[in-house]
């Protein structure tokens, strides 16, 4: 069915068109709620939360009925009323084992695994990349090579015994 008034059609047309218009909606790039969801630590602050998480779960265990030795009695186990004495006792016994190692504690030993052990020049003692094959002699760069080759017999022997990777065969 055709239209009756074609100009009247083509005003509401030209309203709906209008309405329809995304373009003329300002859209910001960024959403104006939008939040960062948490913030950025310094090492500090790790150590400092790690320390102080570590000291209050040293505390609860001590405190809490499980270091607290059972008594039985008619066949029923019930923790013992701590005095402060013992209380006292199992946190000198604490203290003198010393802060728990943990996988985040500063205070663990340094890691003996092959990835985390840096490669020094026996000569100069900076990084080495690189090992001869004929010596085992780690070395920095080409001129320290050079130095590598004109060594006598036996040097080679010292800088290893000295590196303690020197093997002796009997």
């Amino acid at each position: 069915m055709a239209p009756i008034n074609p100009a009247i059609d083509d005003k509401s047309h030209q309203i709906l068109m209008d309405k329809m218009d995304t373009f003329s909606i300002h859209k910001p790039f960024r959403n104006p709620n939008w939040k960062p969801s948490r913030r950025n630590k310094n090492i500090k602050q790790i150590v400092s939360e790690a320390s102080r998480k570590e000291a209050s779960l040293l505390a609860t265990q001590t405190a809490s009925g499980i270091s607290t030795p059972a008594v039985e009695s008619a066949g029923i186990s019930t923790p013992a009323i701590p005095s402060i004495s013992h209380a006292a006792q199992l946190a000198q016994e604490s203290a003198a084992k010393g802060p728990t190692i943990t996988y985040t504690n500063i205070e663990s030993a340094p890691s003996l695994h092959p990835s985390s052990q840096r490669r020094y020049c026996d000569i100069t003692g900076l990084p080495a990349p690189y090992t001869d094959p004929k010596t085992r002699l780690r070395y920095h760069n080409g001129e320290i090579f050079g130095i590598l080759k004109t060594l006598g017999p036996g040097s080679a022997e010292a800088y290893l015994a000295a590196r303690g990777a020197h093997t002796v065969l009997k």
